[in-house]
């Protein structure tokens, strides 16, 4: 019989596909609008070259005609139960886990305005020449149906700023069906913008420019970063007016729509699971949770009466990796709800997030959010609640003593977190082996960041970027952020620690230890004022800015001569400190 420590390990050494603490691996892998509390009571990480190589195969493995790439919803359809009405209009659905949904068509010329080449072509094994034609503008944004293709919404329910907020499910999102690469690879595509669903609520089904521009760019940047994340193939836009109320304050304005075609190995989440328990679906809920288990979580026998418990561990671990990861880039998700948290640990539904400027635990990505739930310092907190979450909803299946080893597991949670924390810092620090102050080494950095505003992003990487001889004479000519920390006026003795405990490290050379830093300290990620800036353009119909930072955020770990020239690299402009993004898009 299982123990618990038995399942903590099993969950462990699964989660070895992880990365580990001085590589960080591109680990690879739907929406709901966000619903604010006041309307509720493996190896390494490779190489930008790396990551295309496979392209230099022969072209003839790409496909160039659409109407041959297919796609399938078999299996989802044999194994799941379907919604027994058709229809689009919006309903309170039971007993099932999708309903059959048509897209509907974007209206007014079609427009491709991004294209990710690698998952075209590294994913699809599509050559990227076909986005180019009519056919593909239909296809990726619901106004032609794949070969295959029996488009789905999915029904999940979810806590949404702490509050069970009942059913949502996919309101303006279709799954078109899984694909099947050439390297044994499912994928599922989904269209997002694509029109009503049975669970659009009071929506219209649409999601506009800005919000998809931002969901673009975001879902390839963090797969570059090597945090585990759904991916987008390409982003149209229309003519279509969209109105939206962005703020909230009775400012309503004509947008545009836009269609994103993104993928993940699934689009399952803690939702999935708690609209079925919350409804006292059990069988649909231990139908589900098998078909999960079978699919993604392979290494666990479907014999194993453990082997709930066994994914629940497994889910535990995941999750305080992943946000460990956000949190080594300084990531917040700001609509971190169970309906917007993947199963499989990864990092999906782009809606209001941000990147750190300035290092501060109280940054709050989403203005919608008043209280702060979602801030930079507590999302790992949210983490927890969302798995509490999950424990809640798995309770009809364990039994008394599984519930018990279950709390036991999620109680480990916090311990696993930190931990994987401490040792993302510790590489992104340069530091090899133990010390006990290490903890301590961070944990000053941190705070003398916090107190003088240094940018997160570039004060880890010019650490990592300045000789230790540079350091010992704080010459950091043209190191602003460096320059802003030294002011402190603990600085000094924070330095001689650091430059202490690196000495330390007899065996191991400055330049190996500037490499190591600069392989896991990004000299790029996306702020909000690049998004921003690339958005202006996009609602212009000028679509430069969008290509431009896809192209940067793809090396995000090299100088770019083009991006030194846009200043990604440099102080933020003034203004934006005046950003806002909402829950509207």
């Amino acid at each position: 019989m299982w123990n618990t420590c038995r399942a903590l390990v099993l969950a462990l050494v699964a989660a070895s596909n992880f990365p580990r603490v001085h590589v960080l691996d591109c680990f690879q892998s739907a929406d709901t609008d966000c619903y604010s509390h006041a309307n509720a009571a493996s190896s390494s990480r490779p190489s930008s070259s790396a990551v295309k190589s496979w392209w230099n195969v022969s072209f003839s493995n790409l496909t160039r005609d659409l109407d041959r790439f297919i796609v399938s919803c078999e299996k989802l359809l044999e194994s799941l139960p379907v919604d027994d009405v058709n229809g689009n209009f919006v309903r309170t659905v039971k007993n099932c886990v999708f309903s059959k949904s048509v897209p509907t068509p974007l209206r007014g010329p079609l427009r491709l305005a991004a294209v990710s080449k690698d998952v075209i072509e590294g994913i699809l094994e599509l050559d990227v020449a076909v986005t180019q034609s009519e056919s593909f503008l239909l296809y990726a944004s619901g106004g032609r149906l794949l070969p295959g293709s029996v488009p789905l919404a999915h029904r999940y329910g979810g806590h949404q700023f702490g509050y069970w907020a009942g059913q949502l499910g996919d309101g303006r999102a279709h799954l078109l069906g899984q694909y099947l690469n050439r390297k044994g690879e499912v994928w599922e595509l989904q269209i997002k913008g694509s029109g009503k669903t049975p669970y659009s609520r009071s929506g219209d089904g649409r999601a506009v420019i800005r919000s998809s521009v931002r969901e673009f760019l975001c879902s390839e940047a963090m797969h570059f970063l090597g945090i585990p994340t759904s991916r987008a193939a390409s982003l149209i836009v229309s003519e279509e007016p969209v109105f939206r109320d962005q703020f909230y304050d009775g400012n309503v304005k004509t947008e545009r729509g836009a269609v994103v075609l993104r993928l993940a190995k699934s689009w399952f989440r803690i939702g999935s699971l708690e609209i079925l328990s919350e409804s006292g679906e059990i069988d649909h809920l231990r139908t589900l949770l098998n078909f999960i288990i079978d699919k993604h979580f392979t290494f666990i026998s479907a014999d194993d009466p453990e082997k709930y418990l066994v994914f629940y561990s497994t889910v535990v671990n995941g999750t305080a990796h992943l946000i460990a990861q956000w949190t080594s880039v300084g990531f917040a998700h700001g609509v971190f709800n169970t309906d917007n948290f993947s199963l499989l640990s990864i990092t999906i539904d782009y809606g209001p997030f941000g990147f750190l400027e300035s290092y501060d635990p109280n940054f709050v990505p989403n203005t919608s959010d008043d209280e702060g739930r979602y801030r930079m310092g507590a999302q790992a907190e949210a983490g927890l609640f969302n798995l509490e979450k999950l424990l809640l909803a798995l309770r009809p299946l364990f039994t008394q003593k599984q519930q018990k080893q279950a709390k036991m597991i999620l109680n480990e949670y916090t311990n696993v977190y930190q931990m994987r924390v401490l040792q993302i810092f510790k590489t992104k620090l340069g530091l090899l082996g133990e010390d006990e102050e290490d903890n301590d080494l961070i944990a000053f950095l941190l705070k003398m960041m916090e107190d003088t505003q240094s940018d997160f992003t570039m004060t880890f990487r010019q650490l990592s970027e300045v000789s230790a001889n540079q350091l010992g004479s704080m010459n950091f000519t043209q190191m602003w952020a460096l320059d802003d920390l030294s002011s402190h006026k603990l600085f000094s003795d924070w330095l001689n620690m650091y430059l202490l405990r690196l000495s330390r490290q007899q065996s191991d050379r400055d330049l190996d230890r500037l490499h190591r830093m600069q392989s896991v300290n990004p000299r790029y990620v996306l702020r909000n004022w690049m998004a921003e800036s690339a958005i202006r353009k996009a609602e212009m119909n000028d679509f430069s800015g969008v290509e431009l930072l896809l192209h940067i955020l793809s090396s995000p770990f090299v100088t770019q001569h083009t991006a030194e020239e846009a200043g990604y690299a440099a102080r933020p402009p003034v203004w934006a400190n005046r950003l806002k993004v909402s829950c509207s898009s």
